[in-house]
């Protein structure tokens, strides 16, 4: 009976250790970053780019070794690095909450008492699903970003959805080929639809995400087309963040928008939301895509470098100097 109850006993710990109580959980998990009981975490430190990431987890086991997760949290840590030169914040804390399931189920940045991100990952993520991950360097592309609200969250969840394949493709963690047709696919989801009254007052999923995005992406063209392909979007954030622009500090959208269109000596920012801010724009996206050369059938991505936006296709995902 003592042999049978250490077995028990041992079964019981076992349990409450990879399945840790819910209230434990419920400290971590919640609509706002839990700061305090974050701080009481052991941490692994991070150093990336003038950046640390301090990354903690909270209880509960997965079936990779945590330094897989660190190696994940450091690749899309390098990812945004590359975009922005460096990384956005000097320190970030990340917590990395287990849950049942696999693959990382979502994320949420934050800046109220420093810059903060939690990623809510499945106890039986596997490498693979790591490698594919977006969520990470999306968040990461947050902290980059003044904070944002209603009725301008389009502008932080475009920025967010553009930039996050570009940096790691620029990064050598994508090919472009993969991106563009992502892109194709995926970007139409946030052309107007009827009723739609412009990305400030439309706040559906699509016009948020995938409108925004489109947003991201003609600021990028028309940049680089009125300076020559010297300056695009990533010049235009950099400057933002040159400022103090990060997701600790918040700024009206107009001071966004001036100051990066100073960055690239441009007014495509305040021009381009004058256009689709307050009323519904729907760009010809068939012809714009035929215009940077990108060809997607059957999931086939093919490239026509003799195409008259194809030299700011390439610039867009080429990594930069240096």
């Amino acid at each position: 009976m003592k042999t049978a109850g250490r077995i028990l006993l041992q079964a019981v710990l076992i349990s409450a250790v990879a399945c840790p109580p819910a209230h434990a959980q419920s400290k971590l998990i919640g609509a706002r970053f839990p700061y305090s009981a974050f701080e009481r975490l052991a941490k692994t430190p991070i150093a990336v780019a003038d950046g640390t990431l301090q990354v903690g987890f909270a209880p509960g086991r997965f079936t990779l070794p945590r330094s897989a997760l660190i190696a994940w949290v450091e690749a899309s840590a390098r990812a945004t690095s590359t975009y922005f030169g460096k990384f956005p914040v000097a320190l970030t804390g990340v917590l990395i909450v287990p849950v049942p399931g696999a693959g990382v189920q979502r994320g949420t940045s934050f800046g109220f008492r420093g810059a903060a991100i939690r990623l809510i990952v499945g106890r039986d993520v596997n490498e693979a699903q790591l490698r594919k991950d977006w969520v990470a360097v999306h968040e990461m592309t947050h902290l980059a970003q003044p904070d944002l609200r209603a009725p301008h969250l389009w502008l932080a969840e475009g920025i967010a959805t553009y930039v996050e394949p570009i940096a790691r493709v620029q990064a050598g963690q994508l090919t472009a080929e993969t991106i563009w047709g992502d892109m194709v696919r995926d970007m139409k989801q946030g052309l107007p639809k009827p009723g739609d009254r412009g990305l400030d007052r439309t706040p559906t999923w699509g016009r948020t995400y995938w409108g925004g995005a489109i947003f991201c992406l003609l600021a990028d063209i028309e940049m680089r087309k009125r300076t020559g392909n010297r300056a695009g979007l990533q010049q235009a954030l950099g400057g933002i963040l040159e400022a103090g622009g990060t997701i600790e500090r918040a700024w009206h959208i107009a001071h966004i928008f001036s100051v990066g269109d100073r960055a690239t000596g441009t007014t495509v920012l305040a021009d381009l939301y004058e256009k689709m801010g307050r009323k519904p724009y729907a760009p010809d996206l068939d012809a714009l895509w035929r215009d940077l050369g990108i060809s997607a059938q059957e999931g086939r991505v093919t490239f026509d470098d003799s195409a008259p936006l194809a030299p700011i296709r390439r610039a867009i995902t080429a990594p930069p100097p240096g």
